[in-house]
């Protein structure tokens, strides 16, 4: 399945954020059906806002199972300008600024080009 950036209004802040194809990819790889309704900025306020003094109903912090991934902070995203299309995009890490940076259009299509001599997804299987 392909996937591709989308746009989504936040349901608190109003602001449209990217849910990324990257993103998408990891809601199908862990099941998950649904799409995220808030933007980064705002799962991070109502997660401090929700945990922030430790409630009663939390017998000790531990979820009721695995709670798809909502034990961990939210990832920063930093703006960034696509190296190859000009494109804004948003990425996982604060570029440096001596590599170039791609949005996830231009990644895919850099990684599907590359891994022609590679036959299990371009990760670097044969390192060990």
């Amino acid at each position: 399945m392909s996937f591709q950036d989308k746009t989504i209004v936040c349901a608190d802040c109003g602001q449209d954020f990217v849910f990324t194809a990257g993103e998408q990819e990891y809601y199908a790889q862990k099941g998950f059906t649904n799409e995220p309704k808030r933007c980064a900025d705002c799962r991070r306020s109502r997660k401090a806002q929700q945990g922030g003094g430790g409630s009663s109903y939390s017998g000790g912090g531990y979820s009721s199972g695995g709670g798809g991934g909502y034990d961990r902070a939210p990832r920063q995203m930093f703006a960034a300008v696509c190296s190859n299309c000009g494109k804004e995009t948003q990425v996982p890490f604060q570029p440096r600024g001596d590599k170039p940076v791609y949005c996830s259009d231009c990644f895919a299509e850099r990684r599907q080009s590359s891994s022609g001599y590679s036959s299990g997804g371009g990760y670097g299987d044969n390192r060990y």
